[in-house]
């Protein structure tokens, strides 16, 4: 597989498990397990995607390996992932109120 493959993979995967923490530890902004996990990803992949763009270093690292650049994916995916999936549950409450 491609570094940038490789890399928007980890972005996903933490964004996803990301999505999951915030819905579980906030209960007024879950949008169940499933809408967590897709709005986790969603956010992981774009915001892992932007922060690749505002930090070079960490772009495309995952081809390489490097661990540091790995965890670095994984956690700019995992917020956010977290940060989007936040912000979608805010609005579904705010729709639904």
């Amino acid at each position: 597989m491609s570094g940038m493959l490789v890399t928007l993979l980890i972005q996903i995967i933490g964004g996803a498990i990301g999505g999951n923490v915030v819905g579980g530890a906030a209960k007024n902004i879950d949008l169940g397990t499933i809408g967590n996990t897709i709005a986790g990803a969603i956010g992981g992949g774009v915001g892992g995607q932007i922060l690749g763009m505002l930090i070079p270093l960490l772009a495309n690292t995952a081809a390489t390996p490097d661990i540091g650049a790995i965890i670095g994916q994984a956690a700019g995916g995992g917020v956010a992932g977290a940060v989007l999936t936040a912000i979608v549950g805010m609005i579904k409450n705010k729709s639904a109120a």
